[in-house]
């Protein structure tokens, strides 16, 4: 009996102790690294286009800048974005807000 726990202590940790498994772990690992690059990517690029949009016409809707805020920058900088979208978004704030298409403000303009 005690010749059996032996043995399958001695595989388990042969099994645990193993390149095998250690590399699958590190791929893994890995992939989500890749797969948190490109979302940081796709959420860069986002950000950029919606910001120069919005400066270009020259004010923001107020949904807009919600959704621009809390659902992508914020995610992007918790991520560890960097400043080239967060000046961007410094200069959306600048912007005037609208609260709805036909042109009632906060005040802003």
């Amino acid at each position: 009996m005690e010749t059996i726990i032996v043995a399958i202590v001695t595989a388990i940790a042969s099994v645990l102790g193993s390149n095998g498994i250690w590399a699958y772990f590190s791929q893994k690992s890995n992939k989500n690294s890749v797969e948190r690059k490109a979302l940081m990517g796709l959420i860069h690029n986002r950000i950029c286009e919606l910001c120069e949009r919005y400066i270009v016409r020259g004010y923001i809707l107020e949904w807009e800048y919600e959704d621009l805020i809390s659902y992508m920058y914020q995610s992007y900088k918790t991520l560890g974005g960097n400043g080239t979208a967060e000046k961007l978004v410094k200069e959306v704030e600048k912007l005037p807000i609208y609260f709805d298409e036909k042109g009632a403000t906060n005040g802003n303009l």
